[in-house]
């Protein structure tokens, strides 16, 4: 990989900034000035960069956990709306992008990387990765609006939704709170379930709080993020292409 490539992707800066750097001496590989951008550098074996006094470490693959908050797309890019990608400020690499989406409205856990692979792993339909919300919504739930998400909602001709679990949390007459969880990610598909009862329910809120074996950060406000701990990828990189029963 040439160096002005390698040392974008670790999202120090542009490529063409990059170029102007380098050739000025502002690069260290291993302790030694580096000045021509189309050095070739294994990404394999990283060298130590030293880049303007600073150190940076490569990593082929990052992964982040973001509370997103709700104003915010779930897109890497958006020429008239903010996304996700717009508050990740530190050193954010090109190649980074939103594993799924939450909609715009909705808050919460929302992992970002540049690991293609794993990302196919997770969100293809076959792998039934759970993902759990806690919502608020409009009327009184009761135990036969929980029984309808067991057995699986319609919606209409686009939107038939798998068995789900719905887990009622308060029971008023003008608002309830609940969790919910399922194992697909259809465009809408928690404010269409609610609005598939038959005592409609409107979402008035909603937010992720786990996806897999990930659990949303308390710590997290919402726009903060963090990258996520060995512990964690190593378990999502344990989901198989279809998950066992007990991740359904």
């Amino acid at each position: 990989m040439r160096l002005d490539r390698f040392l974008s992707e670790m999202g120090i800066s542009s490529r063409s900034e990059l170029k102007k750097e380098i050739r000025k001496g502002q690069v260290l590989l291993n302790g030694e000035e580096a000045r021509d951008p189309s050095l070739f550098v294994d990404p394999e074996n990283p060298p130590a960069v030293l880049y303007r006094g600073r150190k940076f470490h490569y990593e082929a693959f990052s992964y982040y956990m973001m509370n997103k908050p709700a104003g915010v797309l779930s897109a890497s890019k958006d020429k008239k709306q903010s996304t996700v990608l717009d508050l990740i400020r530190e050193n954010r690499r090109r190649d980074l992008f939103p594993v799924g989406r939450l909609d715009k409205d909705c808050e919460g856990l929302l992992l970002i990387s540049n690991d293609g692979p794993l990302s196919h792993r997770l969100l293809r339909p076959k792998s039934h990765v759970p993902k759990l919300y806690f919502v608020r919504v409009s009327g009184r739930l009761t135990e036969s609006d929980a029984e309808l998400f067991r057995r699986g909602l319609r919606y209409d001709e686009t939107l038939t939704a798998l068995p789900a679990e719905l887990t009622i949390l308060s029971e008023e007459d003008r608002i309830s709170e609940a969790y919910v969880r399922i194992t697909e990610g259809k465009f809408h598909q928690i404010k269409k379930m609610f609005l598939a009862l038959p005592k409609k329910k409107e979402v008035l809120f909603l937010k992720r709080i786990a996806f897999g074996p990930l659990r949303l950060d308390e710590a997290l406000k919402p726009g903060e993020y963090r990258k996520l701990k060995e512990a964690e990828i190593s378990a999502l990189k344990e989901i198989p292409s279809s998950a066992p029963e007990e991740l359904r």
